[in-house]
């Protein structure tokens, strides 16, 4: 994910590798699972990824355990049957646990900023066990809303968590298939689509266009569960530059979905005279260039393949004069 793409980006790491003091909390969390103490907080699948939140918040933070099960607010209804805690409380119309998602951020969150920054953001990647630079975490980012990549504000946290109904790294995680098939739906990828415009962008600077090489990586990332045909050969142009882009703008940028819907792979349908961005009139020039040449190499090597073939087979005089020297022999040999 742009910046994600080159600066977050972690894969394959092990939970909490970027300092020694993650795998302990990791281990804490696990420990703890069985026991809380205290009043009728029975449920374990709702509860062990929050206290694995709260364990990691073991720097400073002493009573991070006993303020969740303290504050955690279980209706009579939820006693029944063996639902997960967070499904029985969206049952009852309750929803995530504030508390809990408080918690969850501030065992992430910067100590100087109250948001979710780079370093953080990769724990939390780690510890939801996703790479910072799959599709999955722009997802996550889309139902959040973020505004800024490698960051969560507190608010995006708290309102993410609410919307995708979910207060704990368990919760979470239980979230993507769900939220992975919602962005298949048309109106709901348009939505991402668009979105991941602004989210490549750098609020900070001010930034109006994308810089190509986030682009790029942003336009493989999005089109993840269904990447158009033309798309590999969108991005070699951009690679190869040979209009000078430095920059993608938002209208190419939302221009190029619809490209990709209206224009078949042939691009024979496609029309310089209708309201194109221009880079698109010189991409289809390159692009039908470049399949003329691909199509005379082919040709080339097609002849130059025959040629070969010719040459390595005698011809009909050769073998005319071979037969005719074997018949002398025999006629001279009786």
């Amino acid at each position: 994910m742009g910046q994600c793409v080159t600066k977050c980006k972690n894969p394959s790491s092990s939970l909490g590798s970027k300092s020694g003091d993650k795998e302990p909390g990791s281990k804490s969390h696990h420990k703890k699972g069985g026991g809380t103490g205290g009043g009728g907080h029975k449920e374990e699948s709702g509860t062990v990824c929050s206290k694995a939140s709260s364990e990691l918040m073991f720097n400073g933070t002493k009573t991070a355990v006993e303020v969740t099960v303290e504050t955690t607010v279980i209706p009579a209804s939820a006693m029944m049957g063996d639902l997960r805690k967070e499904d029985r409380s969206v049952a009852d119309g309750e929803g995530p646990s504030l508390p809990r998602i408080e918690e969850l951020f501030c065992c992430y969150k910067d100590p100087q900023e109250d948001a979710i920054l780079e370093e953080g953001m990769e724990r939390f990647c780690n510890d939801l066990c996703v790479d910072p630079a799959e599709f999955r975490v722009l997802v996550l980012a889309w139902k959040f809303q973020a505004a800024t990549m490698c960051k969560f504000t507190r608010k995006e946290f708290v309102d993410g968590c609410r919307a995708i109904q979910a207060d704990s790294l368990e919760g979470i995680c239980s979230r993507f298939t769900c939220m992975l098939l919602e962005a298949q739906g048309e109106e709901s990828f348009k939505d991402l689509y668009r979105f991941t415009f602004q989210f490549g962008l750098d609020a900070e600077e001010g930034q109006r266009s994308l810089q190509r090489d986030i682009a790029i990586a942003l336009w493989r990332l999005v089109f993840t569960q269904d990447m158009p045909a033309i798309l590999e050969h969108w991005l070699d142009f951009l690679g190869e530059n040979p209009s000078g882009v430095r920059g993608i703008s938002r209208d190419t940028w939302n221009m190029f979905l619809n490209f990709t819907q209206a224009i078949g792979p042939d691009l024979s349908n496609y029309s310089e005279d209708e309201a194109w961005p221009s880079l698109f009139d010189t991409f289809v020039e390159w692009e039908m260039e470049r399949r003329k040449k691909e199509e005379q190499e082919d040709q080339r090597a097609e002849e130059e393949r025959g040629c070969t073939e010719t040459e390595g087979s005698p011809s009909s005089t050769d073998r005319l004069e071979t037969e005719g020297e074997w018949g002398s022999q025999t006629w001279v040999g009786h």
